[in-house]
């Protein structure tokens, strides 16, 4: 262990689980805090850094779910959701309170530790989310969810506007299906048609579009001002 690993902070009830996922980790060359509830982890976030937060849903008290909406972007730190229910409407929940992925209980420690890598390393290169994103004669206000083009409010579906919301978190980044269907809360069978009603209303020729591109076998790119 040393100064310069990165710093996990465990949030789960289960007394248990932390101690041996603090233990796994640190094996795995990870410094672990642990908390056992939402506001033990809050006084924990006054005090220390952390990189990662890998947060239990069902907790006493404030519920895991309604602690990440809460401080995701106070805190700035990126989270990965366990939880014992690994349904389908539970897990868009999670990621639509703000989670960056997701795992259903019992799971496997290597999976979480590769899970841990991928966030850390997506949340290294994406640098701070952007507040507007303007592409063309567009501009779209990332935290009040609204895109107006000429000073005109372009009406958008709650999808449309989660769309591109990870878009305008990445611009002239390529963004996989996968991705999107996890940061939207859309499903990943539905990506295509979502990123077709939006081009409808953003572009001048939605099959040869200016912003919204298609990068085959990968996913799509939003070019905005200030992207090639």
């Amino acid at each position: 262990m040393n100064p310069g690993d990165p710093h996990i902070l465990i949030v789960d009830d289960d007394r248990r689980l932390r101690q041996l996922l603090q233990k796994y980790l640190m094996e795995n060359g990870f410094l672990v805090s642990t908390a056992e509830d939402a506001a033990d982890a809050e006084a924990k976030l006054q005090s220390l850094s952390f990189d990662l937060m890998i947060v239990d849903v069902m907790m006493p008290g404030e519920d895991g779910m309604s602690f990440t909406q809460r401080i995701r972007d106070r805190a700035g730190v990126p989270v990965i959701m366990l939880t014992a229910r690994g349904e389908g409407d539970d897990r868009i929940a999670g990621l639509e309170s703000g989670a960056d992925d997701y795992m259903p209980k019992p799971f496997e420690p290597r999976e979480l530790v590769l899970r841990i890598r991928s966030v850390l390393r997506r949340n290294a290169t994406a640098g701070p989310p952007a507040a507007v994103a303007q592409f063309g004669p567009f501009r779209f206000d990332v935290e009040r969810m609204e895109l107006t083009r000429d000073g005109e409010v372009v009406p958008l579906t709650s999808r449309e506007a989660a769309l591109l919301r990870v878009f305008a978190h990445n611009p002239g980044t390529t963004v996989s299906r996968m991705r999107l269907s996890q940061q939207s809360g859309s499903g990943e069978r539905t990506i295509d048609v979502q990123v077709t009603r939006l081009r409808r209303k953003i572009e001048d020729e939605a099959r040869a579009p200016r912003y919204l591109q298609t990068v085959w076998g990968e996913g799509y790119v939003l070019r905005t001002e200030n992207t090639p």
